[in-house]
């Protein structure tokens, strides 16, 4: 019997993740605060709820993109949430960029129920979402996994099992903290290249093939443009909180990371503002 899913948070990497799972053939039930992408994903033949338990009734996997921890067990506990809907053998899937310890804590509140919870976090952006070219990072039971691999595989076909409950979010944590340091450093030598008067575009060609390399110095132009503006660049601030946190628990030093999130938004508009724009 093939699986039925539900979709709760139809935000930038929501909304087509959850089109991928329509369009991959599942059924699918969305639930949203906003109108707009519900409606959308209801032109495409999606079912509509009305609360996280409505969609938890309907599905055999509930997938969460939701804007942080504390919205993560809200959609699981509350009143109206998964566990007040859901049926013995559902699986909830957090793609949210959360603290191991979150879906650690819901566990065995959910299991008590009957219900599992795996941390199935993604990298990608919602470009890779688009494309269908999403890296997933799970932890959790691999049998869950297994599971839920051809709905995760709707969005991408890198799907890496990381360990126990808790260690997709730890990876995409770490993930998160080499990405933003990156930026950083690809940041400062770009302006640098532009101040100094370089042809940005052969500048970063020569970048690919010298010990400069990055995957964020190789797109750089594409994505942010001569400009050096990145645009969404507010959301790492918000996915740090949780890295620093995980960091500052397991006493690791993070200094280039914490640096990074309190010069964002302006980290990579330095150009533009010092040209007065």
């Amino acid at each position: 019997m093939a699986l039925k899913v539900g979709y709760i948070g139809l935000g930038s990497m929501g909304q087509p993740i959850a089109t991928n799972v329509l369009q991959g053939g599942f059924e699918l039930i969305v639930a949203d605060l906003r109108e707009e992408p519900v409606k959308a994903l209801a032109s495409l033949g999606a079912q509509v709820a009305k609360s996280p338990r409505e969609v938890a009734h309907f599905a055999d996997v509930v997938e969460t993109s939701v804007v942080d921890d504390a919205q993560v067990e809200e959609i699981v506990l509350g009143d109206n949430g998964i566990l007040a809907g859901a049926k013995p053998g559902t699986i909830v899937a957090v793609h949210s960029t959360i603290h191991p310890d979150t879906v650690r804590k819901l566990a065995p509140i959910t299991r008590a129920r009957g219900v599992e919870i795996i941390d199935a976090q993604v990298s990608g952006g919602a470009a890779g979402a688009r494309g269908r070219r999403l890296c997933y990072m799970v932890g959790g039971d691999e049998a869950l996994l297994e599971r839920c691999r051809p709905v995760f595989a709707t969005s991408g076909d890198k799907i890496f099992h990381m360990g126990p409950l808790g260690s997709g979010a730890a990876a995409k944590l770490a993930q998160q903290v080499i990405t933003t340091v990156t930026m950083l450093a690809v940041s400062e030598g770009m302006n640098l290249a532009r101040a100094a008067g370089l042809d940005l575009e052969v500048f970063e060609q020569l970048l690919r093939v010298s010990a400069g390399q990055s995957y964020m110095a190789d797109h750089w132009l594409r994505q942010f443009g001569q400009g050096g503006t990145a645009k969404g660049i507010e959301g790492f601030y918000k996915g740090l909180i949780p890295a620093i946190s995980l960091a500052h628990q397991l006493g690791v030093s993070v200094p280039g990371t914490a640096l990074f999130q309190q010069l964002v938004p302006n980290v990579l508009a330095g150009p533009r503002n010092a040209e007065g724009a």
